[in-house]
C-alpha cells in the first residue's frame, strides 16, 4: 500500500513540539521550562512546558476569588496558573496569597500586592522552586466561552446545545419540535 506523502505522510504525535506565539516572553520561558524539564525530572515542570505550548483559547482566564478559593488552606503555597489572572470585584477582601502567572490586571495585581500579597514571573518562580515544591497547579475553565454553548447538535432530544438563531423572537425556532402540534415537542 504505502504512505501517501502528498496527504501529509505518517502524523506521528498531535503535540506541539514548540510555541506557535511570536512573543519573544513565552518563547524564553519555553526555552527555561525545556532545560527544567529536561534536567530535573520534575511533573509540575513538564506539565507547565506543556501548557507554554498551548494556543490562548486553552489557556484561559482565572480569576482571582477561584485562586483565593483553591489556595484556601494552602496560605505558605504558591499558585501557578499558565495564562491571564483577572479581577474580580464580586471579592470584597483578597487573601494574601502568591501567584505566579504569564499575564496579570492591572486592578488584580494592585488588588494582591495591596493584601501583602506576591505577583511572580515563571523565571522568578525557576529559582525559588525549579521543581515545582510548594506550588498549586491551576487552570481556567476552558468551556467557559459563549462559542463553546452552540457546539453540538442543537434541536436534538436531550441536547443542551444552543441553535444559532439570526434572532430570538415569537417567530424563530417555535415550530417542529418546539411543539406538539407541528411534528413532535423536545
Amino acid at each position: 500500500m504505502g504512505i501517501d506523502l502528498i496527504a501529509g505522510g505518517r502524523v506521528k504525535s498531535g503535540h506541539r513540539k514548540d510555541a506557535a506565539t511570536q512573543d519573544v516572553y513565552i518563547k524564553l520561558l519555553v526555552k527555561l521550562y525545556r532545560f527544567l524539564e529536561r534536567r530535573t525530572n520534575s511533573a509540575f515542570n513538564k506539565t507547565v512546558l506543556k501548557r507554554l505550548l498551548m494556543s490562548r483559547i486553552n489557556r484561559p482566564p482565572l480569576t482571582i476569588s477561584s485562586v483565593a478559593r483553591q489556595l484556601r488552606g494552602k496560605e505558605d503555597k504558591v499558585a501557578v496558573l499558565v495564562g491571564t489572572v483577572t479581577n474580580d470585584t464580586r471579592l470584597l477582601e483578597v487573601p494574601k496569597i502568591k501567584i505566579c502567572c504569564l499575564r496579570i490586571t492591572e486592578a488584580a495585581r494592585a488588588r494582591v500586592l495591596q493584601a501583602g500579597g506576591q505577583v511572580l514571573t515563571f523565571d522568578q518562580l525557576a529559582l525559588q522552586a525549579p521543581t515545582g515544591k510548594d506550588a498549586v497547579l491551576l487552570r481556567g475553565k476552558r468551556t467557559a466561552r459563549v462559542a463553546v454553548r452552540y457546539f453540538g447538535a442543537a434541536g436534538v432530544p436531550n441536547s443542551t446545545t444552543r441553535p444559532r438563531v439570526r434572532s430570538n423572537g415569537r417567530k424563530f425556532e417555535r415550530a417542529r419540535g418546539r411543539r406538539k402540534s407541528c411534528g413532535y415537542k423536545v
